[in-house]
């Protein structure tokens, strides 16, 4: 360790120590010392990719947690949370539940990684991984509070690392922890985490955005102090006491309405916000009243999350209102309260209170991880694992009413009897029917938000139908049916799982006897935990266990048991038929690297078109980026050696379309025009476009000078060729000086 090194670690611990002592909260501050020489002396001679000595890392959790107001246990857990699993010839639990209690012990348990899992790959292990750490967090939220800790000081210091770990570490941090974070309530660790991981997926698009936020705001720098100075006159006049914030939205929150919502920047309408924290309820809504005098609103665009809280306990008023300017932005509205538990979410709970009564509130909100656990422990593989965790826990929520008005939260496309299984499982059992707003509706119907919900039961109802797990979406409903199948109808459900095996076994090349076909079922079943191979037939026949694993047992039983020389191999004269390669359409119109029906999304920043030479850029997780070849982008990422392996050779797939369906292909292209300004010059240009029959998506105009303006406009172009031929149309057009393709 060099002397420098020794300063920074010096100087981290020394910070953090002072920040515990001068805190307001009841530290155990002898208890966090000790924990941090114990885990000093156990990761002495280990480093960081960076070079720095690896204690560091767990200083810096340890601060994140701290900053979070965690407790003395959590902190001394955040020092040792790699020492079992980076040191295990040096400690273990036992011996961390000697030096430092059962709950530190139990909340290190719930931090390290199971190694030992006996599973065939890695996306299992992590799956599993990720139930553990789902397992621990029902019991004890904190072990998820550390570990998001973890990762955020990890994303942050990801850059040292090779480049196919850092895409793989930020995609989980996507797709896993920055949901999780939000489903915790946890808004500010969310945003960080979410734009981090997008600047390893996609780093041209994130710096794209970022460009575009930087001349927007460069633009109206002024915007939103002159706002809050104008809205805090008027609530002054009111002698309400309030805070005020302005903000502009994040990188990956413009990023994600840009491309996964396909819409341009400039309809990006809460780009500015500011944010009005009162004292009480009342103010909120008197807040929410002088906002509406000041300013005109947008309809469609006001949400009251106090009257109806978020899962994750959020609480405001939002509310899109047009500025003096002309410039839309969002009015935030919430109490201190509010704001605390919106920055911190279930954390908030640690940080500003305390008491049994606290602690019951938090078991009561979390109570969705046991269900997720309980209902899906064991039945399922890992890819309907994480698709069960991204419908439960990581969609969107819709929130429908019962008669009685009470709210019930279900994910986004839920259906009714999805709402049925959520109030209960004997409701779901004994529907019938069900109606919405007092109007019958099929049981398959997706309520909306607002919405009354009535289930119709009856007493004589014959139970669920197998078909319904076809239709439900989350894993609870799955689970309560499955349930239901598996005590109530094991007869059916062993001939029905007899059948589906027998299948799967009557495809092998060669047929098993009898007795070699009853020992490949019993052993795949002893394999899967069952007891014998009715259970496995019950199993499959309620739709227990995923099938993938079923037949991958039994496939690995079936080569175990039948002789290698019975399994004959086929040969030219089996009857095996070859068919000459086709050619697969490319269902977006781009071949990647020979490769057809790849998942792109064209960059904004260039807009290619048909005829253009074009590239693509691997974004991981969000598919191939296409740009134009001479986009200034493009040159800047093949100049960079960082990415230069992410670049993909692209075409466009004209061979395989017809021409019928060319034409009916649009894509969108920008367009500036700068002219001199005339009162007929978008009557002409309007009228020119549609005399071409040309799509215009969207106009914005912008002075240049006393004379002159800029007119940016967004078509529907088929290839470079109309492109060429609208071009040449708009040019005739008088007052028109020039035109460039430019920018959305």
């Amino acid at each position: 360790m060099t002397i420098e090194d020794k300063k920074d670690e010096f100087s981290g611990i020394e910070k953090l120590m002072a920040v515990i002592e001068n805190s307001e909260k009841h530290y155990d501050a002898e208890k966090i010392e000790r924990a941090y020489l114990y885990a000093k002396a156990l990761h002495e001679g280990q480093f960081r990719v960076s070079g720095e000595p690896y204690i560091s890392h767990p200083i810096a959790v340890a601060e994140i947690v701290t900053s979070l107001g965690l407790d003395t246990d959590s902190i001394c857990a955040a020092f040792l949370h790699d020492t079992v699993e980076d040191c295990p010839d040096k400690t273990n639990l036992d011996i961390i539940k000697n030096k430092f209690g059962e709950e530190v012990s139990l909340l290190v348990d719930g931090l390290t990684k199971m190694k030992a899992i006996n599973v065939e790959d890695k996306e299992e292990a992590n799956m599993e991984n990720i139930r553990k750490m789902l397992l621990a967090m029902s019991k004890d939220i904190r072990v998820i509070f550390i570990k998001l800790c973890d990762r955020l000081h990890n994303m942050r210091t990801l850059g040292v690392k090779a480049e196919h770990k850092r895409r793989a570490t930020a995609l989980e941090t996507m797709h896993v922890y920055a949901p999780l974070a939000h489903r915790l309530g946890m808004q500010r660790m969310k945003q960080e985490l979410e734009n981090l991981a997008l600047s390893y997926l996609d780093p041209i698009g994130y710096a794209e955005v970022s460009t575009d936020i930087e001349k927007k705001y460069g633009l109206n720098q002024n915007f939103i102090e002159n706002t809050r100075q104008y809205v805090s006159e008027k609530l002054e006049e009111y002698n309400i006491n309030f805070s005020l914030e302005g903000r502009v939205k994040t990188v990956y929150s413009i990023y994600r309405k840009m491309f996964k919502q396909n819409k341009s920047f400039d309809e990006i309408y809460d780009f500015y916000a500011i944010r009005i924290i009162v004292d009480t309820e009342l103010e909120c809504y008197t807040a929410l009243g002088i906002i509406h005098e000041l300013f005109k609103s947008i309809p469609g665009r006001f949400k009251d999350y106090i009257s109806t809280p978020k899962p994750n306990m959020y609480q405001s008023l939002h509310t899109t209102v047009i500025g003096r300017d002309g410039i839309p932005f969002e009015v935030q509205i919430r109490t201190r309260e509010m704001h605390h538990i919106a920055e911190y979410g279930i954390a908030a709970h640690w940080k500003y209170k305390s008491g049994a009564k606290s602690k019951e509130d938090i078991d009561k909100k979390l109570s969705w991880i046991a269900k997720l656990i309980d209902t899906e422990d064991g039945a399922i593989d890992s890819e309907d694992f994480m698709h069960a965790l991204k419908i439960d826990i990581f969609s969107d929520e819709t929130f429908v009413f019962t008669p009685k008005g009470d709210v019930i939260a279900l994910p986004q496309n839920s259906t009714l009897i999805d709402f049925a299984y959520a109030i209960h499982s004997q409701i779901g059992n004994r529907m019938v029917g069900a109606k919405i707003n007092g109007m019958i509706a099929p049981i398959d119907r997706v309520p909306q938000t607002g919405e009354i919900v009535e289930i119709i039961t009856s007493a004589n109802a014959k139970g669920p139908s197998r078909d319904w797990l076809k239709i439900v979406k989350t894993s609870e409903a799955r689970a309560k049916i499955r349930q239901w199948f598996k005590k109530e109808k094991r007869a059916e459900n062993i001939k029905i799982g007899q059948a589906e095996i027998d299948r799967v076994i009557s495809g092998y090349r060669v047929k098993p006897t009898e007795a070699q076909k009853t020992e490949i079922i019993y052993c795949a079943a002893r394999k899967l935990g069952m007891a014998d191979s009715e259970d496995l037939f019950n199993a499959v026949g309620y739709n227990g266990i995923a099938m993938t694993k079923v037949t991958s047992k039994l496939k690995g039983e079936y080569e175990r048991i039948v002789k290698p020389e019975e399994q004959v191999l086929i040969t030219d004269t089996d009857q095996v038929q070859t068919q000459k390669n086709k050619k697969i359409r490319s269902n977006s119109g781009i071949i990647v690297d020979g490769e057809y029906g790849c998942e792109v999304k064209f960059a904004k920043c260039c807009n290619p078109l048909p005829g253009d030479h074009i590239i693509g850029f691997i974004t991981k997780g969000y598919g191939i980026s296409i740009h134009k070849h001479d986009c200034p982008n493009v040159k800047a990422g093949l100049e960079n050696p960082e990415y230069r392996e992410r670049w993909a050779h692209t075409e466009w797939d004209t061979d395989s379309m017809t021409a019928a369906e060319l034409s009916k292909t649009l894509y969108e292209v920008v367009l500036q025009i700068y002219a001199e300004n005339d009162i007929m010059l978008l009557a002409n240009i309007t009228a020119a476009l549609a005399d071409m029959k040309v799509s215009l998506l969207s106009i914005n105009t912008k002075k240049r000078t006393e004379s002159e303006i800029i007119i940016s406009l967004t078509v529907g172009c088929k290839n470079i060729d109309h492109y060429n031929s609208i071009m040449s149309r708009l040019k005739s057009i008088n007052h028109v000086h020039s035109i460039t393709r430019g920018f959305s």
